[in-house]
C-alpha cells in the first residue's frame, strides 16, 4: 500500500478493484468535502426556503410537511416551521456524525484522514466556545423523540382519517411513511440514545435492570452501526417528502390513492 499525505494526494491501493469502493479509495481526498459542503449547504438554503418563504404551511389534504410538524400555531407573524425546526436541526447540527463531517469538510480540521491539519491554531477540541454546546446534544434528542412520535400520528392521521373513519392509501401516505421509518431509524440509532440505554455501567449482570439494559444497547448499537447512512437518507427523505407536499398543495398533480 502506498500512501501519499501531501495536499491533493490520492490514497491509493493495489487491490482497489473498480467498484464504488475501489473508486472511493483512489478518489481526490478534497472529494469528499466537497460533496458534503454542497449537500449540507443546498439542505440548510431549502429548509430556509421552505420554512420562511413558500407561503404558509406546507399541507396538502391529510399530508403535513415534517418541517411543519406538529402545527402548534398555524398562524401569527411569523412562520410555524420555527417553533419545530429548532430542535431537529440542532439535533443534527450537534450529531456525533454530523460533527465529523462538517469540522472536516468546512472547517477542514483535518479535511481527510491521510491529510495533515491544514491550520496551525492550537487544538483546542470542544473545550471552548462555542464547540463546548455540542455537549447539549443529549437534550436536543429528548425534543426529537417527542416531534418523532408527532410525525408517527402524522402518518396514521394520513391512512386514517377520524372524522370519515375511511382509510387511505395514497402515494403520499407511503412517502411520509417511508420518511418517518428514516427519521426513526436515525433517531434511535444516536450515540446519545445507546450511552443513555447502555452506558454507566462496569458489568450489565450486576447492574440494576442491566441485563435489559444490555439488550436496549445491543439494539440500538445495530442502528448505530449505520448512523451515517440513516444521516443522509433521512435528511433526504425529508426534502423529498416536503416536495411532494408542495407539488400537491401547487395543485400540479392529485395524489395517487384509493379509500376504503
Amino acid at each position: 500500500m502506498a500512501t501519499q499525505t501531501a495536499p491533493g494526494a490520492l490514497i491509493t491501493e493495489p487491490h482497489a478493484g473498480v467498484g464504488l469502493q475501489g473508486r472511493l479509495r483512489t478518489a481526490p481526498w478534497w472529494l469528499l468535502p466537497l460533496t458534503v459542503v454542497s449537500v449540507l449547504g443546498a439542505f440548510t438554503v431549502y429548509a430556509i426556503w421552505t420554512a420562511f418563504f413558500s407561503g404558509g404551511v406546507n399541507q396538502a389534504g391529510p399530508y403535513l410537511s415534517p418541517f411543519y410538524s406538529p402545527l402548534i400555531w398555524a398562524t401569527g407573524p411569523i412562520t410555524p416551521a420555527l417553533w419545530v425546526l429548532w430542535s431537529p436541526l440542532l439535533f443534527r447540527a450537534t450529531c456525533y456524525y454530523y460533527r465529523k463531517a462538517y469540522y472536516r469538510s468546512f472547517f477542514w480540521d483535518p479535511p481527510a484522514c491521510a491529510v495533515g491539519e491544514l491550520r496551525y491554531r492550537e487544538y483546542r477540541g470542544e473545550a471552548h466556545f462555542p464547540l463546548f454546546l455540542n455537549n447539549l446534544h443529549r437534550f436536543f434528542l429528548y425534543a426529537v423523540l417527542v416531534v418523532t412520535g408527532f410525525l408517527w400520528y402524522d402518518v396514521f392521521l394520513a391512512f386514517w382519517d377520524p372524522k370519515t373513519g375511511h382509510v387511505q392509501l395514497g402515494l403520499g401516505t407511503f412517502i411520509m411513511l417511508g420518511n418517518v421509518t428514516l427519521l426513526s431509524l436515525y433517531t434511535f440509532g444516536c450515540h446519545s440514545l445507546r450511552h443513555l440505554s447502555g452506558g454507566g455501567l462496569d458489568c450489565y449482570s450486576q447492574g440494576r435492570f442491566g441485563m435489559a439494559r444490555f439488550r436496549a444497547w445491543s439494539a440500538v448499537t445495530v442502528l448505530n452501526l449505520r448512523h451515517a447512512m440513516w444521516a443522509w437518507l433521512s435528511m433526504f427523505s425529508v426534502v423529498l417528502t416536503d416536495i411532494y407536499i408542495h407539488m400537491l398543495r401547487a395543485g400540479w398533480f392529485i395524489d395517487p390513492h384509493v379509500v376504503f
